[in-house]
């Protein structure tokens, strides 16, 4: 029986193992986070609304390809907001010792495997609900927890 440390030891390794990110927007060499604009800032725990940005704002034109981070399963459907509007869309990936939620994508679909680097959808119109936005791809940790290292 393996112990505590081991497992944990093993965790770690895991997700070393599984490296960076791939990049996740078309036309862009990098995951670049989103800086600050009239609507917000795009780092982890940036102030909104009087609440912590719970995720990062990795930066993506409008209706570019977006690209899954790693391999893994597309677990299923996942909303960022309560009411309809043109960008309330995304999924929850799971794999490779990660748990991520994407949002402002259109998938290609809701469940099922994906590959590093694999055509994962379309990020979503968001000038048309926030003008004036950097456009962006909404990535937050399933736990909850900084994803800015993997980037």
């Amino acid at each position: 029986m393996f112990s505590t440390g081991a497992l944990l030891l093993a965790v770690l390794i895991s997700t070393a193992l599984a490296g960076p990110w791939a990049n996740m927007c078309a036309g862009k060499s990098s995951n670049d986070i989103r800086t600050c604009d009239s609507h917000g800032c795009g780092q982890y725990i940036a102030q909104r609304n009087h609440r912590p940005h719970q995720g990062v704002d990795v930066l993506c034109s409008d209706g570019s390809t977006v690209y899954a981070p790693f391999t893994g399963i597309i677990v299923g459907q996942e909303k960022p907001y309560k009411n309809k509007n043109a960008i309330n869309n995304g999924v929850r990936i799971s794999g490779r010792g990660f748990c991520i939620k994407m949002f402002y994508i259109k998938p290609i679909k809701y469940k099922g495997s994906i590959k590093k680097g694999e055509k994962l959808g379309t990020l979503l119109p968001l000038q048309k609900v926030y003008p004036g936005i950097q456009s962006h791809i909404h990535i937050e940790n399933c736990d909850l927890s900084d994803p800015t290292v993997y980037l």
